[in-house]
This record gives structure tokens, sequence and C-alpha cells, in this order.
């Protein structure tokens, strides 16, 4: 029998209206919003009644998607789904620490709110962009960002996806050689060059921030974005270092079917990791939980 796992949505899945089925539906899920609701007034709001652009803005993206994601997983929980492992992509990983226990749900969403703080801070204070390189290789990628002074292959998401992160003066070169390659570049719709050096700034803010903060053992394995394995050792260093270092989701995904799982449960808004999940690996089920339908669909 094989291991269910899940895993949590990042930011750029957000979308006007997410959460509000799983808040009607679900005790437990509405009891995650209420939280985020008591520390941060408006973020019901927001995620029920938000527009693109009010979503859009990384101060309001992350809590709103943290508060998403763990609702969503607190639904599967109180649906009697019991995970083996969790894992989060970027923001993700934030909801993927509290459902696990390694801190309080309200400790995690006041790091998020900080979290997001320091990154919107950084982006504005070292600006930059992203976009999603598909039909090469990671490898090509890695080789191509070589040759500019501040090009990042940032997120490993498939065999067949590398995003990098680059300065505004040279994404529009990157993007041609891209193509040359017979590769294709998308530009990302993002404030900021995250999980890169850009982000040091935020990372050095969020160390800090993270020192008057409990963490306790985790309650099952959390699959790091920084090393693609389980949180172990310094759990901190690990969580601020996750903000200007690459997430390893191809890495991470392979590593947790290594270690038996075979269904993916991704909590909170949109697809993206169910698809980037089938790309890595079409032989295992990934399934999206962000309504009633995804709930209904467990039973």
């Amino acid at each position: 029998m094989g291991k269910t796992v899940i895993v949590f949505s990042g930011q750029g899945a957000q979308y006007p209206g997410m959460g509000k089925s799983l808040y009607e539906n679900s005790p437990a899920a509405k009891a995650v919003f209420d939280m985020a609701e008591s520390i941060r007034p408006g973020t019901i709001a927001q995620c029920f009644e938000g527009t693109k652009e009010e979503l859009s803005v990384t101060i309001n993206t992350q809590p709103c998607v943290f508060a998403v994601d763990l609702a969503a997983a607190a639904a599967i929980k109180e649906s009697g789904v019991e995970a083996s492992a969790v894992a989060g992509f970027s923001l993700g990983e934030i909801a993927a620490l509290a459902f696990a226990g390694i801190m309080t749900y309200e400790d995690a969403f006041r790091l998020v709110c900080k979290r997001a703080e320091f990154m919107d801070q950084a982006a504005k204070d070292n600006p930059g962009t992203m976009a999603a390189v598909m039909k090469i290789t990671p490898e090509a990628v890695e080789e191509l960002c070589s040759g500019f002074e501040k090009a990042y292959p940032v997120n490993y998401n498939s065999p067949a996806q590398t995003v990098v992160a680059c300065d505004n003066s040279e994404i529009d070169e990157l993007c041609e050689k891209v193509k040359a390659q017979k590769g294709k570049a998308v530009r990302l719709a993002v404030s900021g060059a995250f999980h890169s050096p850009f982000m040091n700034d935020a990372a050095e803010k969020l160390a800090g921030y993270l020192q008057d903060v409990t963490l306790s053992e985790p309650s099952l394995p959390v699959y790091s974005n920084y090393t693609a394995m389980p949180y172990e050792g310094d759990m901190k260093k690990l969580i601020s270092m996750q903000v200007n270092n690459p997430v390893r989701w191809q890495k991470i995904v392979e590593n947790l079917i290594a270690d038996g799982a075979d269904r993916f449960l991704e909590a909170g808004p949109g697809k993206t990791l169910t698809s980037l999940t089938k790309k890595i690996n079409a032989d295992v089920t990934a399934i999206n939980i962000e309504n009633k339908e995804g709930l209904d669909a467990l039973q």
C-alpha cells in the first residue's frame, strides 16, 4: 500500500474567491480562516472578494495563500485522510511546517506576514524579474545562466521547466538565448526575483525574526525546499535560507516517491503542483483539494 502526502501551493496560484467553498463546508477550514482573520483583519475578504490585482501584491498574496493552504489541509485531515509526509512550494513550505506541528498555526501565520513584508521590501530595494524556461534541461538552463552577471535558476519545477530569476536589464537577452536553444521562455508576472541573491536582505531579516519563534519537533516528515530532504538540524536556518535559495521541487517529489509516496494531495489554490507532479512522474496519483468538490473526491 502506497503513502499519501500533502503538498502545499505556493505564491502565484492565488485567484479571486479562493477558499470560500472550504470555509462554507468544513468546520476545520473555517477555524483556520478565523484564526488568520483574528491576527490580520481583512484576510477573509481578500481571499473571497479581493481582485486579481489586490491578491497579486506580495504582502496580500502570501497571507491569503497560506490561509487557503492550511485550511485545505485541515479539511483533508478532518475528512479522515492521514498524510505520511508533507512538503510545500516556497510559501507553501510554511503551511507544511505548521501542519506538521513545527510551529503553531498562529506563529506560522505571523511568520508569513513578516516573510511577505521582508520579501516585498527586498524586491523594491533590489529589483529583478523571473521567467519560466521550458523545453530545455535544467543543466542547460544552469549553463545559460552562468553567462550572465545576475541570472539564477531558482525553481527546479520538472525535467522540462526551470524558473530563472535575473536582473531586469538581462531578461530580454536571456529569453533570446533560450529561444536560440530551441527552448521557450515565458516572463512571469511577479514583483521580484525570488529565491535568488536578490532576496538576501529578506533572508537575513527572517533569520532575525525567527530567533524569537519557538519551534517543535515535527509530527511527520517535512521535505525542505533547500535540501529536498526531511527537515532536521537547524530548522530556523532552513526556513530563512529557503527565501534566497532555489526551490528543488522536482527532487522533493522524486524523494517522496522513493520513500513510498504514490498519492499527492495538493492543498491550496490551483493545480500547479498537481500538474508538476504528473510531469515528474506520470504513474502517481495527484489531486488538488481547493473546494468541496475536491474534498468529496477523497471519499
